[in-house]
């Protein structure tokens, strides 16, 4: 046990708590022991020598939870080397003059032996900087190269957005050595330049040619607006479409702008349509009775004229036919391929039957059907001659050549007596 005196009378220590390193004098004078000196720190009057010496002692306890304290933030990197550095030097300074009682010597002793670890401590937070330095500088290397892209691109819309994210993401980044900080800076920064200027000159561009198509719809819609309340179906219907080729030829303005024209050229459009519609489904009505009617009348005169008998009286039912027909009036345009494929079909049967009773009675084709025959009948007979004289002579193979011929021609008489009959039937 450690036990402490002055050549004065006084209070003596016995623990080896910070106590036993103070002493009392019967004034209430208060000493701190530190090695083989001791020196005053104060005078507490009116207390006993243990309250005394107690009330140093909190000062003490006060200083050595400052030390723990550093050790322990220096210990987790939850303090700075520097911020370290300049708390030990506060402290040695409490420590040295600390009116306390205490092992101010094992104080010391603690602070100096946090050199090693702010060394070490200032090795990690160098390399930290380090390693932190390089993955700012490669991050701001690629918001350069992306800034750099967008400067040649022609994304109008989503570059603006992204250039300004990249320029939040670059103010949050924290600056690396000046010198590369201002290189990789003005690349950025001229990249961002060169797009908003590109990007300047193209709405520029692109609101001069706005205002071009605006003119030139506007003057479609013009024309438009003459046409709305034409009656001429067909050649307005024309006109529009052509309009509509025109206008989607035209392009796009600048959106609200194209928006009204479309509206206002749409409902002209939609004006003339809708009449034309009403107008054809009143025509239809019409057209449907019509249909009816001729559908009626083509049954009849197919009934009746078909298969033809008599060619003059079938000729004479037809052209009736066709006056009624007529008469009647339009159909429906999908009905008309239909009709007129059997009329059509209706008059070939009775022109057929025309040309079949022409070649019946032409007097010239009967001559020649009588030529043929008269002429086939005298060249077999010249031919049966031939036979009785080469059997005669006993020419057989004469005979033979004749007897074919006879053969040939005789069916060729054949066909023209067919032929020849016709034209007496």
């Amino acid at each position: 046990m450690r036990h402490e005196f002055s050549g004065k009378m006084g209070h003596m220590t016995d623990s080896s708590g910070p106590a036993s390193f103070g002493r009392v004098d019967p004034d209430g004078t208060v000493y701190v022991v530190t090695g083989e000196s001791e020196r005053a720190v104060g005078q507490v009057p009116d207390v006993t020598s243990d309250e005394a010496l107690a009330f140093f002692v909190r000062r003490f306890e006060s200083l050595e939870l400052e030390v723990t304290f550093l050790e322990q933030r220096l210990g987790s990197g939850a303090v700075s080397p520097d911020d370290a550095r300049h708390t030990i030097k506060n402290l040695r300074k409490k420590v040295t003059e600390a009116n306390a009682v205490g092992d101010l010597t094992s104080l010391h002793g603690r602070l100096e032996a946090l050199s090693p670890k702010l060394a070490e401590a200032s090795e990690a937070r160098k390399a930290e900087r380090a390693r932190q330095h390089e993955a700012t500088r490669e991050a701001k290397e690629a918001m350069v190269a992306e800034a750099e892209a967008l400067a040649d691109s022609n994304d109008w819309r989503g570059g603006v957005n992204r250039f300004r994210q990249l320029l939040d993401e670059w103010k949050v980044l924290p600056r690396i050595d000046r010198a590369t900080d201002d290189a990789l800076w003005h690349r950025f920064s001229s990249a961002r330049t060169t797009y908003t200027r590109r990007r300047k000159a193209q709405f520029a561009e692109q609101s001069a040619r706005w205002g071009e198509v605006k003119a030139i719809k506007e003057a479609i819609i013009e024309e438009a607006r003459s046409l709305a309340d034409s009656t001429e179906w067909g050649p307005t219907s024309g006109a529009f479409r052509d309009l509509m080729a025109r206008w989607k030829a035209a392009g796009s303005a600048a959106r609200d702008a194209d928006d009204k024209l479309w509206a206002e050229f749409r409902g002209l459009q939609d004006q003339f349509f809708s009449a034309r519609t009403a107008a054809q489904s009143a025509q239809d009505e019409e057209f449907s009775g019509n249909l009816a009617a001729k559908e009626a009348l083509l049954a009849d005169a197919e009934a009746t004229i078909v298969p033809v008998a008599d060619a003059v009286a079938a000729r004479t039912a037809f052209r009736t036919f066709l006056e009624q027909y007529h008469a009647l009036g339009k159909v429906p345009r999908d009905a008309i391929r239909g009709l007129d494929n059997r009329v059509r079909a209706l008059e070939q049967a009775v022109k057929k039957a025309e040309d079949d009773e022409w070649k019946r009675t032409d007097p010239e084709a009967r001559q020649r059907a009588e030529e043929t025959v008269a002429m086939l009948s005298t060249e077999i007979d010249k031919l049966a001659v031939k036979v009785e004289r080469a059997i005669a002579r006993g020419d057989q193979q004469a005979a033979r050549k004749a007897q074919e011929s006879i053969a040939t021609y005789a069916s060729w008489l054949d066909q023209a007596k067919t032929t020849l009959a016709d034209f007496t039937r």
